[in-house]
């Protein structure tokens, strides 16, 4: 006999998943090993028929051979089905549940444990690797168990398995209408008045910007469905966290009053005491709290039944271990804009409208000439002025004086609260009269996201399968592990001089994405990351550090290491630190900058740069891969800064623009997204493709080239991307997504990788390897040469000036045609040339620019040039000019001819040792006799 065993107060997610079960093990019976919750209670009055269900007394013990135990991992739950777990005859013994953080004490062959929102979820994944379909009633209550355990989709432990469990099991047949009934089936009379005492008697207290509601019920005897009247009263005192006690006699002792029961407290052997609790607050654990008295649940959702206990004690410790682990809310200051764009009241509407474009804002502040705010402008505001044609009037005839202002230590919960009371989008921060910051709307949001976040990695969402499970400052450890020792000391270092500062200090972009990679794919599969290059951003809001805090933090560090050479970019307010072949530090680059914000002010020029906050430096940048961040000061070291979903995209492995406009304003991001594709083994977000693709056939690039202005991007920045995708191991396959992408046309209209065009770089790159092997040549210069001599002569040169390429590459790409012309008439003249011949007349042309021709040239051509480098170059005559002069010749016009002649027999084969080489001379330039 198979069996499946409900714990001993059944609910629906218990019923729904032994349901599943007993269809997956058919003849397998279903027991129920003690009470059950009224809503499962009338349910199973109607339809217990519909399932396998056998009452415990008449189970045979003898006859069991497998148990199967559902959403539960403790003995003592079983009731006295607990005996049969230690029966010698059992042969198997299953654990199937989601409670992570359960204590279980049964030892069981198959244990499944998964981070999901309720345990039928389990069961139903199982069941659609099969053929096994389900009624109607099957597939409601398996649908009832996972709306139940998960609040119907809305409790934070859902996930996405849960949602897709549910829709198959709506596939299969559920009814919603039986789904409605039983998921919120209202209060029964015995509840409607507890519910209404609890109301009155219901405690709350604001406990670091969280409302906590407790209360303590009694009652003659025990009354089911108090979880459900918890979750009520949750949602209806607006309660963060809420915990109910249940005082109850087991039999209640006729021969006392109930006022003498209540004095006897502990005393009376029949008092018992149910505890449940409920939280939506981020970082509180119920099933921690509720450990020491054997209680159990989830971390949000949990319960305990106690006897020969001091009710009122136990609330206390509980509730009071509650407010312990409530973590400090996040206050203005740690997550405000700083500084903050404001604007005169004698603005215009249009410059106005200009700002706003310019740094993507919603709005403005408004301040008076002593810098006191006045009043806030929003973008509906200015599009209404506009609309109206009130262009230049100014913004003070439009703009909300009543502002709305928090202090830099308001908590999160407040200023969520003040938005939603006052629908306000953005509330500035107001240091006394000083206007220090700004939260928007979206800086709620976003804040509010990533708390999500983090929770779902607590509760085995995706995210917490891409990180380690590490608590807040443990990122810190896993940075300390997989950096170096001496850049974890660096590091350190500089994250003690920015905290005396009172500065924060940020790890940012490509060293966190690669910290990643390398942890959750294995250094294996990445070892060509290294961290030698390394981003920090100094973000000074909170102290008003101007824009050259960068570079005095790594002035600062240079004090500490005075190995490291120092160099200063004031323009974009940043500092390097170099230290080359380092004892400790090896060849190691670490960028500091203050944190900035830009603009472009048209496509494809350098951006403007002005300081900003750590936030509004992320979001700057290219990819969302690209903008992580990890804090290395207080508070919160080692906090995850991911705005942008880089994480998700990180665990999707695509590459994904930050911004629509990107690629128009820059055209190296598409160089660099390509790299990023190619070199990580990701793909290229559809969008961003789509982007790509739009800002190519745009023409911008060509309209831009043809102007008058200089363009920075296509010269310096674009050969810095070029350079580092044509050295690498995979620029095969950047430079055929490149060219995939018409992305070519960056450098030209007409650049397009042809299949013959393609042979080249490949035939180049095969010489390339097999005659120059020690890299004296810069290969990558060479490849992109071969690129642009397919261009004419006018444009490749225009176009090699532009990205300042070395002169003799230059001169080269100028020439390219009249040394083939010139080789070919000096070789091709002769129907097999002497190889003196073939010698002599390459022997004067630049080696790099022989590389061109012979990847240009025809097959004859290629020959005789491969000959030249594999063969001819490395002949010598025996017989030097010292050689000469000791055989009596003296040096003269004769005499590097002599030489020369001599070289060209060698080349040609007619003399092959020293000896030979003497005969030769005395045969065609014999000295003088004596006389």
């Amino acid at each position: 006999m198979d069996l499946i065993l409900c714990h001993q107060t059944a609910d629906f997610d218990v019923l729904g998943a032994a349901v599943g079960l007993a269809k997956l093990h058919p003849g397998s019976r279903i027991v129920l090993t003690g009470g059950s919750h009224p809503t499962v209670r009338q349910f199973l009055a109607l339809h217990r028929n519909e399932f396998p269900l056998i009452e415990l007394r008449s189970v045979n013990s003898d006859k069991i051979r497998s148990l199967y135990i559902v959403d539960n991992q403790q003995g003592d739950r079983l009731g006295k089905a607990a005996d049969w777990l230690t029966l010698p005859h059992v042969q198997q013994i299953a654990i199937y549940d989601h409670h992570l953080n359960s204590p279980r004490d049964i030892e069981a062959n198959i244990l499944e444990l998964e981070a999901v929102g309720a345990s039928t979820t389990l069961i139903v994944e199982k069941l659609q690797r099969t053929d096994i379909s389900l009624s109607m009633v099957e597939a409601s209550v398996m649908a009832l168990g996972i709306h139940v355990d998960t609040g119907s989709l809305t409790f934070t432990q859902t996930t996405v398995r849960d949602v897709k469990a549910l829709a198959w099991l709506m596939e299969q047949g559920a009814n919603l209408r039986l789904i409605g009934e039983y998921a919120d089936p209202g209060f029964p009379p015995p509840l409607q008045f507890l519910f209404a005492e609890a109301m009155h008697n219901l405690r709350k207290e604001m406990v670091r910007g969280y409302w906590l509601g407790s209360v303590l019920l009694t009652t003659e005897s025990f009354v089911p469905g108090l979880s459900h009247l918890t979750e009520r009263l949750l949602s209806l005192t607006e309660c963060d966290a809420l915990l109910l006690g249940h005082v109850y006699d087991k039999g209640k002792d006729k021969t006392k009053s109930s006022g003498e029961q209540e004095k006897t407290g502990a005393s009376n052997n029949n008092q018992r005491f149910s505890f449940i609790g409920r939280t939506r607050i981020p970082d509180t654990d119920l099933t921690q709290l509720l450990e020491p008295y054997g209680g159990g649940g989830h971390a949000q959702a949990a319960a305990v039944n106690l006897r020969d206990i001091e009710p009122t004690e136990v609330m206390a410790d509980i509730y009071q271990g509650l407010q312990r682990q409530i973590p400090k809310p996040l206050l203005a200051r740690d997550f405000m804009s700083s500084p903050v764009r404001t604007i005169r009241p004698h603005t215009t509407i249009e410059q106005a409208q200009r700002i706003l474009f310019r740094y993507g804002h919603s709005g403005l502040t408004v301040v008076n000439q002593e810098e006191k705010l006045v009043g806030i402008i929003s973008r509906r505001d200015l599009d209404l002025a506009l609309h109206h044609g009130f262009s230049h009037a100014p913004v003070k005839g439009y703009m909300t004086r009543n502002v709305k202002t928090i202090d830099p230590d308001t908590p999160l919960p407040r200023i969520e609260a003040i938005m939603v009371a006052d629908d306000v989008g953005r509330l500035p921060v107001m240091a006394g009269d000083t206007l220090v910051g700004i939260v928007t709307r979206t800086d709620v949001l976003r804040q509010l996201l990533q708390d999500k976040q983090e929770q779902s990695e607590r509760f085995g969402d995706r995210l917490a399968t891409s990180l380690p499970k590490f608590g807040q400052g443990n990122l810190l450890e896993l940075l300390k592990t997989q950096l170096p020792a001496a850049t974890w000391q660096l590091l350190t270092t500089a994250a003690c001089h920015a905290q005396a500062r009172g500065w924060h200090l940020y790890l940012v972009g490509g060293a966190v994405r690669d910290l990643w990679l390398r942890h959750s794919q294995g250094a294996k599969k990445h070892q060509n990351i290294t961290f030698q290059d390394i981003d920090l951003v100094v973000d000074g809001f909170h102290t008003k550090a101007d824009v050259g805090a960068g570079v005095e933090l790594a002035q600062a560090l240079q004090g500490d290491y005075p190995g490291a050479r120092l160099s200063v970019h004031g323009e974009f307010q940043t500092a390097a630190l170099l230290w080359h072949k380092d004892p400790q530090l090896d060849s190691l680059w670490v960028d500091i900058a203050t944190a900035r914000t830009e603009f472009y002010p048209y496509p494809a020029a350098n951006p403007e740069v002005e300081a900003s906050s750590i936030r509004q430096d992320l979001y700057r940048r290219d990819f969302t891969i690209n903008a992580l961040s990890i804090r290395l000061t207080n508070p919160s070291p080692g906090k995850l800064l991911d705005f942008f979903g880089g994480m998700n995209d990180l665990q999707s492995q695509q590459v994904r623009v930050l911004h629509a406009n990107s690629f128009i304003e820059d055209p190296t991001r598409i160089y660099r997204a390509v790299r990023f594709v190619v070199r990580l083994g990701f793909d290229l977000e559809p969008q961003t493709e789509t982007y790509i693709r739009y800002a190519i056939a745009s023409g911008v690039y060509e309209r831009w080239r043809l102007t008058e202005h200089p363009t920075p991007a296509l010269t310096t920045r674009l050969k810095a991307e070029l350079s580092i995708i044509l050295k690498a191991p995979y620029w095969k396959g950047a430079l055929t997504l490149l060219a995939d992408l018409d992305a070519l046309k960056c450098l030209h209209p007409e650049l397009k990788l042809t299949e013959q065009l393609w042979w080249q770089v490949r035939c180049l790159s095969r010489w390339l390897r097999w005659l120059d092997p020690e890299r004296q040549l810069e290969h990558w210069l060479l490849r992109l040469g071969i690129l642009l001599g397919a261009l004419p002569p006018q444009e490749r040169i225009k176009i090699a000036t532009g990205l300042q390429l070395p002169k003799t590459m230059i001169d080269g790409l100028a020439n390219l045609e009249t040394m083939e012309t010139a080789i070919a008439k000096s070789l091709g003249c002769q129907q097999c040339p002497r190889p003196s011949v073939i010698y002599q007349t390459l022997k004067g042309y630049d080696r790099a620019n022989l590389f061109l021709v012979a990847a240009r040239g025809h097959k004859v051509l290629r020959k005789q040039i491969w000959f030249y480098f594999s063969q001819l170059c490395h002949v010598s005559p025996f017989l030097t000019g010292h050689d000469l002069k000791a055989l009596g010749y003296k040096p003269g016009p004769q005499f590097k001819q002599i030489l020369t002649d001599l070289l060209n027999a060698c080349l040609d084969g007619q003399l092959g040792d020293r000896q030979q080489e003497e005969a030769w001379l005395n045969a065609h330039y014999p000295l003088p006799k004596k006389v």
